[in-house]
């Protein structure tokens, strides 16, 4: 990834953090990430930070979005993206 950055003028890296958090989870799949606290039990509704395989998801949907940009303006690695 870096071998590209060779001979450019400019580059941006950006970390997008709390990254997973915007992709929601199915319905028929929040009871999966049901969780219990002393009173109550939550799901989540959008992908936790910490759930397997999140970030893997996270690059797969941004690499869908940019798929025209990529290995030329923009590489993306989990939830980083060097511009």
């Amino acid at each position: 990834m870096l071998e590209r950055l060779v001979g450019k003028s400019f580059f941006y890296f950006l970390d997008w953090f709390s990254s997973c958090f915007q992709i929601v989870v199915a319905q028929e799949d929040q009871e999966k990430t049901t969780f219990t606290c002393p009173f109550m039990t939550f799901a989540y509704r959008y992908m936790p930070f910490g759930l397997c395989n999140a970030l893997d998801t996270f690059q797969r949907c941004m690499m869908n979005i940019f798929s025209n940009l990529i290995e030329n303006y923009i590489e993306i690695f989990m939830d980083n993206c060097i511009v």
